[in-house]
Parts: structure tokens; sequence; C-alpha cells
């Protein structure tokens, strides 16, 4: 088991010569050792780095397939849950809102609270048009055409008798272009290496979040190019 766990070199170490993410893979291994059938896992990296913790939750996984152990994970940190989890169950008021592949939960959430808590976001109100059996989603920014079937019978449901919907935009819907006539300015930026996160303010008052190769280190209040490249269009009914 301590081999199974990258630990098999360090068997006659003492609990207190052991970095703590050492001490968690030999947790683990105990938990493995009678073979369970079913591991659950209480916030098991809560007490680590963010980069430890990423690197464990991914090392888990590919630990927990090679064991063939069904594992239930509950953790806050949701982006260690898209790391491990085939499937994720988002818990809301006591009950679970949406239980999905961590894919769907990500671009297609069932309900606004979903998308807002699952990934970043950007609420956009917009009109859903309907022209030539082809639907889209027009708001201050332009047109967005919707492609996917799915995404065309949500938005039509959302939509209230006067095609008002609103819009989930990501981070990674957003594109930084310079060319682009569509213009909005930094309000906020946060460095993440290889990425800024910028948070860009529309005309109206409105705001869109976006992720831009950190090569693009823009000042704040300055206008920027941007468009957009959703594959999946996504709507909510007007509260």
């Amino acid at each position: 088991m301590l081999a199974l766990v990258g630990m098999g070199t360090f068997s006659d170490r003492f609990p207190h010569e052991l970095s703590g993410g050492q001490q968690q893979r030999v947790a683990l291994a105990r938990a493995l050792a009678p073979e369970p059938a079913l591991l659950l896992l209480d916030e098991p990296f809560s007490n680590l780095d963010p980069d430890m913790r990423e690197r464990l939750a991914m090392e888990l996984r590919e630990i927990l397939k090679s064991a063939g152990i069904t594992a239930l994970l509950v953790t806050h940190d949701q982006y260690e849950a898209f790391a491990t989890a085939d499937m994720i169950g988002v818990m809301q008021d006591g009950e679970i809102a949406q239980w999905d592949t961590p894919y769907r939960l990500y671009h297609r959430p069932q309900t606004r609270d979903v998308a807002d808590f699952v990934g970043m976001g950007s609420f956009l109100r917009g009109k859903l048009r309907q022209q030539d059996g082809i639907s889209s989603v027009e708001f201050e920014l332009g047109v967005l055409p919707i492609h996917a079937r799915t995404d065309q019978a949500l938005a039509g449901a959302s939509a209230s008798i006067h095609g008002d919907v609103v819009v989930l935009l990501r981070p990674d819907d957003v594109i930084h272009d310079d060319l682009s006539p569509l213009r909005a300015e930094v309000v906020r930026k946060a460095f993440r290496g290889a990425q800024f996160l910028y948070t860009l303010r529309l005309k109206s008052g409105g705001e869109l979040l976006a992720l831009v190769p950190s090569h693009h280190n823009h000042a704040i209040g300055e206008r920027i190019g941007i468009r957009f490249d959703a594959d999946h269009v996504v709507t909510f009914a007007v509260e």
C-alpha cells in the first residue's frame, strides 16, 4: 500500500520526519489497506497548500482507479472536485441541486445558483431571437448564435413572453482582441502567472470576467478590445 501511494521508500521514517503531503499519503494507505468497497473522504487535503492539494487530488484519482475503489469525497474546493471526480453533486440547502459530470456542471449548469457557484461567470441581460429556425441571443455587445439543440430548447424555456433572458458568460468565453470594435474598460486585474483575470466594465455598467495571456499587461482604466467565442450559450430566466 505504501508503494501504491508513492511512499515505499519511506517505510522506516517516523511520523514527525514526514511532510504534510507525505502524512496524507500514509493516511490514504491506511484507509486503502482493508480494501474497502467504498472510501469516504471528508476534505482530505484541507490542511495543504494549493499546489500540493491539486497535485495530491490528481494522484488520488489515479490511486483509486488503479485500486478499483469507489470513493465519496466531500470538499468545498470545486477545483479539487474537478481534478478528482467522475461525477459531482452540488449541495444547496441540504439538497443536491445538480448531479453531473464536471464538464457539464461547468458548461451546462441547470440553475443560476449552480452556475454562480461552479466556476467564475458573468450574467448579462439579453433577448432571445428566432429567425429562419435559428436561435440567437441579442445583448449589448452583439449577437450570440445558439447552435446546440439542447441550448436552444433551454433558451426557449427560460425566455419570458417578451424574449428576455439572462446569459451566462465564462471568462474563457471572452477573448481579448485588439482589432475588435467592442471595447471594455479594465477595472480590476489579478495576475495568475500565465494569465491575467481581468474584470471589464461595459458601457451599461455591467461587468465581465476575461482570462487573458499575461503578456497582455493592460493598465486599470484602459479600454481593450474583446470578442466572444462561446461553444455553449447558457441562458436563465430573468429574476
